[in-house]
């Protein structure tokens, strides 16, 4: 199934860059990104090609179009490479796909139940297209408490990981889906779900979704928590 247009810049396009928390990671806020954005929305509804998904992501999904990927790189190459100052002859593969949360608390791993990183490398990066509205949550970044880190790359993987296997065996560890700070880790910054919204950070960075007590695991695309994430990765 192929999109019904090629997608295009928004005229509205604009973007800033923040840098949180006491680690001063960045993240990149685009808005108003695809001049037709809602042909994606009608895009993966019509596809049905909604899988659960294999990894710890609580839903289905499925892989975006290459016209889509296409368009990251045609419009947002050059930006993110000065973002985030990715060496100049990097060679990333990318991976984007439709996603919906629709797995239940109750049905939750517990490390779904805490904020996470997508890798230990630091030019990899993660980037949410949100194709939904704000009454859906948006995506958070954390710092954790006890080791005060903001991002897990490989020099501090064996520390972080020990230290949550303890955590992970007292009787107060979070159950259900982060949506602001808890007494293992705090909220250092917060991001809107706006239709047509890209935030982008490192891949290192701890973050989740702000999934609310009262949100509904709704499985259809047009109306659920739909975007599109998008992971660019440094080749092993």
């Amino acid at each position: 199934m192929n999109l019904p247009l090629i997608p295009t810049l928004h005229p509205g396009f604009s973007y800033r860059v923040d840098h949180v928390g006491n680690e001063r990671q960045p993240v990149l806020v685009i808005d108003n990104f695809l001049n037709n954005a809602d042909s994606l929305v009608e895009y993966s509804a019509r596809a049905a090609a909604f899988n659960t998904e294999k990894g710890l992501y609580p839903g289905v999904r499925f892989p975006a179009p290459r016209l889509y990927v296409e368009a990251m790189s045609k419009y947002l190459g050059g930006l993110v490479s000065s973002v985030f100052e990715l060496p100049a002859n990097l060679r990333m593969g990318v991976r984007s796909v439709f996603s919906l949360i629709v797995t239940p608390p109750n049905r939750l791993l517990p490390p779904q139940s805490i904020p996470h990183s997508d890798s230990t490398k630091m030019n990899d990066l993660a980037t949410v297209h949100f194709l939904c509205g704000a009454g859906h949550g948006g995506t958070s970044l954390y710092r954790h408490r006890a080791t005060g880190f903001e991002y897990v790359d490989d020099t501090r993987l064996d520390e972080y990981w020990n230290l949550i296997a303890k955590q992970e065996k007292m009787p107060d560890f979070p159950t259900g889906y982060m949506n602001g700070s808890n007494h293992l880790f705090e909220q250092i910054a917060s991001y809107d779900a706006v239709f047509n919204r890209i935030i982008m950070y490192r891949s290192t960075s701890l973050h989740s979704g702000n999934i609310a007590p009262d949100f509904k695991f709704d499985p259809d695309p047009r109306t659920g928590r739909l975007s599109i994430n998008t992971f660019l990765y440094s080749p092993e």
